[in-house]
């Protein structure tokens, strides 16, 4: 059986929040695993949750484009859409350089909505037609900040821990038991500190970190 697309919705309008979790519910391939009206609240999520995706707005309390940019450091591995009334390209522009993979004007079909939350899911990106998709062509490499001397930094308490057990060679299952987590939520852990360090495998990790303790 398929592992469901674990998505997040981030939105201070509650009516429209909730219209949002309900069409994504209806989806047999998506659970909705975190909801938030505030950038602080969506950051709480990605770290807490690590949901494959968030949904979020752009004018919500805290700027969503704060939030945007938060979340992209702290968790790589979370997928960001924007979903909002902003018709702006300065701000697709702000949102694409700061880590957002999608940019969807409020008022989209629910099945044009589960269709981008797919595509994004699958690695693809997506900006409204009316927003200029040729935006997508400037978001790349070089908008990417440059990586700190000491990777290990850019991780968060929780996945310090799992990088040390993961060094002992403990698997999935291990950890959690250690640290009462789900075994599938050490999994999102991984994948999470892995791409932050810009590693393949666990492997990599275990030599890394070996390497950091003789510095």
């Amino acid at each position: 059986m398929t592992e469901k697309i674990r998505i997040a919705v981030v939105d201070d309008h509650p009516m429209l929040r909730e219209g949002v979790v309900r069409t994504l519910n209806d989806e047999p391939d998506i659970e909705v695993v975190g909801e938030g009206g505030s950038a602080d609240q969506a950051v709480d999520i990605a770290q807490k949750s690590l949901p494959d995706i968030i949904l979020l707005d752009m004018n919500m309390p805290g700027s969503g484009l704060a939030a945007i940019e938060r979340i992209s450091d702290c968790c790589p591995a979370v997928k960001l859409i924007v979903l909002t009334v902003q018709e702006d390209h300065d701000a697709v522009t702000h949102a694409l350089e700061r880590g957002a993979r999608g940019y969807i004007l409020k008022g989209v079909g629910a099945s044009e909505l589960v269709d981008i939350v797919r595509a994004v899911h699958d690695g693809g990106s997506y900006v409204s037609p009316s927003l200029a998709a040729k935006l997508l062509s400037n978001f790349g490499a070089s908008n990417r900040k440059k990586d700190p001397e000491n990777p290990i930094e850019t991780l968060t308490a929780r996945e310090e821990q799992i990088l040390e057990l993961l060094g002992k060679g403990l698997r999935n299952k291990e950890i959690g038991l250690q640290l009462d987590l789900k075994e599938k939520t050490v999994k999102h852990y991984v994948t999470n500190i892995l791409q932050k360090l810009q590693l393949r495998n666990r492997v990599e990790a275990a030599l890394l970190l070996k390497k950091q303790s003789r510095n």
